[in-house]
């Protein structure tokens, strides 16, 4: 069967070829209802884009690099799949590269300029190294979760003001302090969650614990739980450290939460299982990668400007707390 052309589509919607290609191309200047004619004749003649001639024509693939230091945790993997949507939606493809401490940033973009992406994005604990690197060439980049700094372009979820919105419902639940169960020390995001509920506590002239720091993973929260023998409030950076923990404190005999409430953060989708459900921070991991493929299709695409005023502001991206049983004692306890 013959390859549809341009032609039979510009033929099928009434349009030039010409009008067909700017559809194509994405082009700015097609009117909507014109569009609409011509992507109707695409789907109704089966048109498929091919893709290395664009390429050529546009000096662009629609492809994005994700680089990411490990797909085990559940922030990683959560953004990967909200990624993966934003940038299907917008018609673009994802390559994804790993980078860790030991590999060092430069070969995972080495890779990836050998795939001729348009653009990258750099998960979580992957910024860390960029930052370290200093530069990436001239591959347009976005990073989520970092330090604002003026050759980056970030995006990020306020981790701060999560935490101190969490730190604060446990205070005001009756605890005189809260404890904090920490991420590693290397992560923007473990430290963002730390100052927040650091400020929380300050606010309210509560003593600050000795935070005790985790891995993200729940084996480290149940390890924890001994540690935190005689907290009366937890706050964990993460709903995975917060799971362990739950189950620490069950083996120890301390009842969640009529002795000893506990908030998370993420909000992952097992958290209203949990026993009790965990009062969590939501992180809205859509809009987080809406924005992150956004503003990185525009950097690729030279549709916004690019100075060091504008690149240094970061793009932050509310959380918000979701109360269940895990911080709130059961009526008549």
């Amino acid at each position: 069967m013959p390859r549809v052309s341009m032609a039979d589509v510009a033929a099928h919607a009434g349009v030039s070829a010409q009008t067909v290609s700017r559809v194509v191309n994405g082009s700015p200047r097609v009117d909507p209802q014109t569009r609409a004619r011509v992507e109707e004749a695409m789907a109704a003649l089966g048109y498929r884009i091919h893709r290395a001639a664009q390429a050529l024509r546009t000096g662009r693939t629609r492809t994005i690099g994700l680089v990411v230091s490990t797909l085990a945790t559940v922030g990683n993997s959560r953004m990967l799949q909200a990624v993966c949507a934003a940038a299907e939606a917008r018609d673009y493809a994802i390559v994804v590269v790993t980078a860790t401490a030991d590999s060092g940033i430069r070969p995972a973009f080495s890779r990836l300029h050998d795939r001729a992406v348009d653009g990258a994005i750099v998960l979580n604990e992957a910024t860390r190294l960029v930052q370290l690197a200093g530069t990436t060439g001239d591959m347009p980049l976005v990073v989520v979760d970092a330090e604002p700094a003026a050759h980056l372009v970030t995006v990020q979820t306020d981790h701060a003001d999560g935490a101190r919105t969490a730190t604060a419902h446990l205070l005001a639940g009756g605890a005189a302090t809260v404890h904090h169960l920490a991420g590693p020390a290397d992560s923007f995001a473990a430290a963002e969650r730390e100052r927040g509920w650091r400020a929380a506590l300050a606010e309210a002239g509560a003593v600050v614990p000795e935070p005790v720091r985790g891995d993200w993973g729940s084996r480290s929260g149940a390890a924890a739980a001994v540690l935190l023998g005689d907290a009366t409030a937890v706050f964990a950076a993460n709903d995975q450290m917060a799971l362990g923990l739950l189950h620490g404190f069950a083996h120890l005999g301390r009842r969640v939460p009529n002795d000893v409430a506990v908030v998370g953060f993420d909000d992952v989708p097992e958290a209203v299982d949990y026993l009790p459900p965990l009062t969590t921070v939501r992180q809205d991991f859509d809009a987080l990668a809406e924005r992150a493929v956004s503003r990185l299709i525009d950097l690729a695409e030279g549709a916004g400007p690019r100075d060091a005023a504008s690149d240094s502001l970061a793009e932050v991206v509310g959380a918000e707390l979701i109360v269940r049983d895990s911080s709130r004692p059961a009526p008549g306890a």
